[in-house]
């Protein structure tokens, strides 16, 4: 009998046949050369994720993406906000500052929102989030109660710019990675269903913040603000994986190298609206209270805009369905400048939040699909942080080209043309990692 024959006999009934293993982990046995016994020496072990066999659903499964939600409801949805404290700061705190120089204070937040991402998704990756988490929580409440007692533009930037951006950035990126662990044929719908917090966040904060500054002030507003994130809960299970810190080698995968280029430039362009659309609405007579619920119509049609990505994402691809709604927001935030009364004003916030809510969706899904699970957490990271400069830099530039301008036109004719060029971009990364021009991706 060969030696082929006898080691393949020696290996039937130990421990290298075939066993069940569970969804996420399966353990990978290195095999023995053919001519060695291998009843001898135990067989080393190494854990490797199969995405595939993520249980798509059961209870574990979806309290994580509520618990994930409520995380986005308490940070992103806050920062969101921004637009309803750009105009409020605008007209009495900060009377005396320019509109751009304020906006640096919400863009410093949106880009916080996502540059610690590069650190902390790789953290979550190798196991360590739980302690960041906590900590970073804590800071936020404080933070929120602090801008109540905040009186000059440095003390703004400082809490609210700096420390709430930043404590929202450490907890963001591991709650989005972490609902791709449970989830792979569902993975669109499941991150959908988890952004929807944002959109909550943002329609609950300028409605409560347009009913209570009238009532109790500012400073006792923004303190309900902090009582309302005290009490959130979440729950996020990390993932212990091998490696480096940084894995700079992913671009040259030239799909995600142009992907990352292409968030970029539609965070330079996509949060322009936000900020100033409450701005824009008082500049055309539309009431200050009315000014604070056109926010919170755009954040609530952002919801719908998120389900509806999710749900076409599983079906026809997520960079498909990204490049769609991109070229709507863009188109929109084209149209934004010429609504001149508040019922166009009320439909173009609408159409916006829907898109851009699609895109806000989708973002993780691309860049988790363009890799492995094992370090989805550092490689979505690496696309947030990367977009952070974008969101830090579009708010003041169109902001600077309002001012200068005498209006919003050529500040809605910078980001809309900026953002349609980056779903070109979409595109092109698109037909990279497909390789073709049609078909689901």
């Amino acid at each position: 009998m060969s030696e082929k024959s006898l080691s393949a006999d020696a290996l039937k009934g130990t421990e290298f046949a075939s066993e069940p293993l569970s969804y996420d982990v399966r353990k990978t046995r290195t095999a023995p050369p053919d001519n060695q016994e291998t009843h001898d020496e135990p067989a080393s072990e190494k854990p490797v994720l199969h995405p595939g066999e993520a249980p798509d659903g059961g209870l574990t499964a979806w309290l994580v993406v509520v618990a994930a939600n409520l995380i986005l409801f308490s940070t992103v949805g806050l920062s969101n906000s921004w637009g309803v404290f750009q105009a409020y700061y605008e007209e009495n705190l900060l009377r005396h500052t320019s509109p751009s120089t304020i906006a640096w204070i919400g863009s410093v937040q949106y880009a916080l929102m996502y540059l610690p991402a590069l650190v902390t998704g790789r953290l979550f990756d190798l196991g360590y989030f739980k302690i960041p988490c906590f900590a970073a929580s804590c800071v936020l409440v404080m933070c929120t109660f602090l801008v109540a007692e905040c009186t000059q533009y440095q003390h703004f930037f400082l809490i609210q710019g700096l420390g709430i951006g930043m404590c929202c950035g450490i907890i963001v990126g591991p709650a989005l990675v972490v609902v791709s662990h449970w989830f792979y044929k569902k993975r669109g719908l499941a991150l959908s269903l988890t952004a929807i917090g944002a959109s909550c966040g943002g329609t609950m904060f300028p409605v409560v913040a347009q009913n209570l500054i009238p009532l109790i002030g500012f400073k006792w507003t923004v303190r309900v603000f902090g009582f309302i994130l005290m009490f959130l809960k979440r729950r996020l299970p990390p993932v212990d994986v091998r490696g480096g810190f940084f894995n700079f080698k992913i671009f040259r995968n030239a799909a995600y190298s142009i992907f990352c280029i292409s968030g970029i430039m539609a965070f330079l362009g996509l949060y322009t609206a936000l900020t100033y659309m409450s701005v824009s609405a008082v500049a055309i007579g539309v009431s200050k209270k009315s000014s604070f619920y056109i926010l919170a119509i755009a954040n609530a049609s952002s919801t719908f805009g998120r389900v509806s990505a999710g749900l076409l994402g599983d079906k026809v691809g997520a960079l498909n369905t990204m490049a769609t709604f991109t070229a709507v927001a863009g188109i929109i935030t084209f149209t934004w400048p010429f609504a001149k009364n508040e019922v166009r004003l009320i439909v173009i916030s609408s159409i916006y939040g829907f898109s851009t809510g699609g895109y806000l969706a989708l973002f993780t899904v691309v860049a988790v699909e363009m890799g492995t699970i094992e370090d989805a957490g550092r490689r979505v990271g690496m696309f947030m942080s990367l977009a952070a400069f974008g969101a830090i830099a579009g708010p003041p530039i169109s902001g600077a080209i309002s001012t200068a301008s005498g209006g919003f036109v050529d500040a809605g004719y910078y980001a809309g043309g900026i953002i349609m060029c980056a779903d070109i971009l979409l595109l092109l990364a698109r037909y990279l990692h497909l390789g073709r021009l049609r078909g689901k991706c």
